[in-house]
C-alpha cells in the first residue's frame, strides 16, 4: 500500500486521468465526429492534455477546497459526543 501522506498526490494523478480522458474524449467527438481516427486521435490529445492536467490539479485542488470550506457549513456537532 501507499503511505497516506501520498494521497493527495495519488488523488490528484486518478482526478486528472479520469477528467482529462472525459473532456479530451467530448472534445475530440465534437472536432471530428465518430470516424475511424477517433481512438488514437482522442488517445494522443489525452496523453497531452494529462501532462498538464495532472499538476493542474495538485495546484488548483488545495485552493478549491479553502474555497469549498468557506462556502459549506461546518458539520454540526453529534448530541452525545464527547469531546477532548
Amino acid at each position: 500500500m501507499i503511505p497516506n501522506r501520498y494521497a493527495p498526490l495519488v488523488f490528484g494523478f486518478f482526478l486528472s486521468m479520469i477528467m482529462s480522458a472525459i473532456i479530451s474524449g467530448v472534445a475530440t467527438t465534437s472536432a471530428i465526429g465518430f470516424t475511424a481516427a477517433l481512438p488514437s486521435i482522442w488517445v494522443e490529445a489525452w496523453l497531452s492534455s494529462w501532462v498538464i492536467a495532472y499538476p493542474s490539479v495538485l495546484i488548483v485542488a488545495p485552493l478549491a477546497r479553502r474555497i469549498a470550506g468557506r462556502l459549506v457549513a461546518a458539520p454540526a456537532p453529534l448530541e452525545g459526543h464527547i469531546r477532548n
